[in-house]
């Protein structure tokens, strides 16, 4: 990649809008599904299934229940899809909607 290329691309990679919203984990095979919220959903699936692969989900439910059922089991959905004009009003959405979906649905947290 050229310099100017270079430098174009890390500034569109700088000002590009966090990808934030609230998304569910879903097992099939035990019903269970597990509710969370995130700046960047683009991510969130691949970094929780290379956890949930490696034993190491923060989650003990959740890995209890990829361990019996196995990945296949697992789906993903995003729910709501959010933006805010600072990050710290972000991160403050992002927990204000987190909370109304775990008590709408009633399900669990990831």
């Amino acid at each position: 990649m050229q310099h100017p290329d270079r430098k174009a691309a890390v500034l569109a990679w700088k000002e590009r809008k966090p990808d934030a919203g609230i998304f569910a984990i879903h097992c099939a095979a035990s019903g269970r599904r597990w509710i969370g919220a995130t700046t960047g959903l683009a991510a969130i699936r691949n970094r929780l299934w290379f956890t949930l692969g490696q034993g190491g989900a923060p989650n003990p439910a959740m890995q209890a229940d990829w361990r019996q059922h196995g990945g296949d089991s697992f789906d993903f959905a995003v729910l709501e899809r959010l933006e805010a004009e600072s990050a710290g009003l972000l991160r403050d959405l992002l927990e204000e909607r987190l909370a109304q979906w775990l008590q709408e649905d009633g399900t669990l947290p990831a």
